[in-house]
């Protein structure tokens, strides 16, 4: 069987850009497990970069597609194809001795070509410098940081492109999608359904079935943007910016290098980073009892000479919030029993009651060196917090979206989506129950208006507190408020929207309009770091984190939900759960709640979606599950029944989080008794 030609593909190039030590580990599951192994439709599921890509290759209806994976055959057809004098490729693959490139849209004219990246990535006019200018940064002569992976893609593909047809003129675009555009029709966006296929070899490969009721009027405005990159590409080439192996090298130079480290499987001994906290290529201890290696570890102990038993010992990678990590690792402090407060120390004044971020860092690495597990609780603070708060109090959470192709006329690009909330009221007397919830389901409407007036309906019968976890639903919600006032259709209750969300939320910071509600809603996440910290939680703050290390540590929450009467009668009352126990052990410790629930996708990987689900403190928080099966629902070809599963795992997860948020109020409440 002929072996797989080793090439350095714009995939495995961006690794490298990320660490050039990663080529080595790469392609070689078998041997060094990778957790990032992407699923393709779970991404495409999430953002809808697929569809911007097929949406792209429509403003080209005579393109030709390059279908077959295989690297020769794609190629001979690329080059056939080459030969017209006039052609639109779209995936042409393009080779040069060991580098190969499936560009995602290729237009010739004579010898002039356009080489086009599409990404589902927005621009818009607060992307522009005041000199117009894009993509480089505003405080030094270099690329803006969160372009250049982009850019360097672009530079890659030009470079084999130039290679391999030298009598080319060759000019690069990226093409995004222009959040200043508002979309022309309604619908566009389930007219590029998601869906999978078999390939030869037997893997699932992610597909888009454009519709044939796509019209010239879906198209006439464009909501992408081609964006000319030439002096970006011609900066890369000649600004000799160190990436890679970092020698200094030209771009040119630097890629061959690259590209020889891959063929001949070679392994480049990159420095050890702060960035290496969180490699891919870290086994888990069942992978290692199966026999497979961590390119993690051999990173270490090449480095620093590190034994198996070093790996005992907890890491500065851990340490919550600290930016101070990569001086830690040039004067090898690696462990957290090598540091001293003086190293995590600050200048900065703590004007806010509770424990700053100098002094939360320090807590986790002194509990750590006194191998102390018990949870820390400020009492005093919290205390003098929750005077202020008002009964009923309301736990809510949202579950939100931002898709690349807007689902109906007016809207724009990865504007704010809000299909789903849970609510959850704790009552003077220390009751409970499932209070409401709002979820939307149908394919191609608009849920945001609808989604605030059942959150009004919620939450206007009282003057309780209103709790949230992490910024995420203020934020939602103030982008709920612009799209109101933007908005010039008849909406006879609008006046009432707009003074409910001022009425619950801040304003946000850059904002030129100010306001503090008079019942903005309490970030609990900020009440947790402030005054609450359980070593169980490894630093995080999650609240997927938080609520299984507060159930451990909680004998009220321990008694209460061992127990099924969450949905009982007589018990919590719940729109989702019947005769429910929350808490269980497992080998003397708590099982985690949302083990519990239904999985969302029976065909996705755990470890795919964890990914999706880990963001410590993100915008998307844990909502990325949420997000993704929502993209299902709305862009993929889906049987009613299967809907509905997913409907109600939805549901489930959803209320969860806001009773986690009660049991965390629960716990808190007993401790200070």
């Amino acid at each position: 069987m002929k072996a797989k030609p080793r090439y350095l593909t714009k995939s495995r190039f961006k690794l490298a850009l990320e660490c050039p030590t990663k080529l080595f580990y790469t392609q070689k599951e078998d041997l060094y497990p990778n957790s990032d192994q992407d699923d393709p439709f779970l991404a495409a599921l999430a953002r809808g970069g697929y569809q911007v890509g097929e949406l792209a290759k429509s403003y080209y209806p005579e393109g030709h597609s390059i279908e077959t994976l295989d690297f020769d055959q794609s190629e001979k057809e690329t080059q056939e194809l080459l030969k017209e004098k006039n052609v639109v490729i779209f995936e042409p693959a393009i080779r040069f001795k060991n580098l190969f490139a499936r560009i995602d849209i290729l237009v010739k004219k004579g010898n002039k070509i356009e080489l086009i990246e599409v990404k589902a990535k927005s621009i818009g006019k607060d992307d522009e410098a005041e000199d117009g200018s894009l993509f480089f940064s505003k405080r030094e002569e270099k690329l803006d940081s969160k372009w250049s992976e982009y850019l360097y893609d672009i530079a890659f593909q030009h470079l084999i492109l130039s290679k391999a047809y030298p009598d080319f003129k060759i000019s690069s675009y990226l093409m995004l999608a222009d959040k200043d555009v508002k979309c022309a029709t309604d619908g566009l966006n389930q007219k590029f359904l998601i869906t999978k296929e078999k390939s030869k070899s037997g893997k699932d490969r992610t597909k888009i079935k454009t519709s044939n009721t796509l019209t010239p009027k879906d198209l006439e405005k464009p909501i992408l943007r081609k964006v000319p990159v030439d002096e970006h590409v011609e900066f890369i080439q000649t600004s000799k910016e160190p990436f890679g192996t970092e020698t200094g090298k030209s771009f040119e130079k630097e890629v061959f290098i690259l590209s020889d480290l891959y063929k001949n499987d070679k392994r480049f001994p990159s420095p050890i980073t702060s960035k290496c906290g969180k490699c891919e290529f870290l086994a888990s201890l069942e992978d290692e009892k199966e026999g497979k290696l961590s390119g993690f570890k051999e990173c270490l102990k090449t480095t620093f000479k590190w034994k198996e038993k070093d790996f005992k010992d907890e890491t500065i990678f851990s340490i919550w919030n600290s930016r101070r990590k990569d001086r830690f690792i040039e004067d090898e402090k690696i462990k957290m029993k090598d540091l001293c407060e003086e190293d995590l120390a600050s200048d900065k004044e703590n004007k806010k009651p509770g424990l700053s971020s100098f002094q939360r860092q320090w807590l986790q690495v002194e509990k750590v060196q006194k191998n102390d597990k018990t949870p820390y609780f400020d009492k005093e603070g919290l205390a003098q917090e929750m005077k202020s708060w008002k009964f009923p109090l309301h736990m809510i959470d949202f579950e939100t979206t931002a898709v690349a192709i807007p689902f109906n006329k007016g809207r724009r690009p990865y504007e704010t989506i809000t299909f789903q909330f849970s609510h959850n009221i704790i009552k003077k007397d220390g009751s409970v129950s499932h209070a409401g919830q709002y979820i939307n389901m149908e394919r191609g409407v608009f849920p945001n208006y609808d989604f605030l007036r059942n959150l009004k309906k919620q939450l206007e019968n009282d003057k309780g507190t209103i709790f949230r976890y992490s910024s995420h639903e203020n934020t939602c919600l103030n982008a709920v408020y612009q799209q109101l006032l933007d908005d010039k259709s008849k909406i006879p209750d609008k006046d009432e929207l707009i003074t409910f969300i001022k009425s619950i939320t801040k304003s946000p910071e850059k904002s030129l309009e100010k306001w503090h509600g008079e019942r903005a809603m309490v970030d609990l996440l900020e009440m947790v770091k402030r005054y609450y910290y359980d070593p169980y939680t490894q630093g995080s703050n999650s609240i997927k984190y938080v609520l299984p290390a507060i159930l451990n540590s909680s004998k009220y929450l321990q008694k209460k939900y061992s127990k099924p009467i969450y949905g009982a009668k007589g018990g919590i009352e719940s729109f989702n759960f019947k005769n429910w126990i929350w808490l269980e052990f497992k080998n003397g410790v708590v099982v985690d709640p949302y083990s519990k629930l239904p999985k969302l996708f029976d065909d996705v990987e755990d470890n795919d979606l964890r990914r999706l689900t880990d963001d410590d403190e993100s915008e998307i928080r844990n909502g990325g599950s949420a997000l993704s099966a929502y993209g299902r629902m709305q862009f993929s070809e889906m049987a009613d029944e299967e809907r509905n599963i997913l409907k109600e795992a939805l549901l489930r997860y959803c209320e969860l989080d806001t009773l986690a948020m009660v049991m965390i109020y629960e716990a808190w409440r007993e401790w200070l008794k």
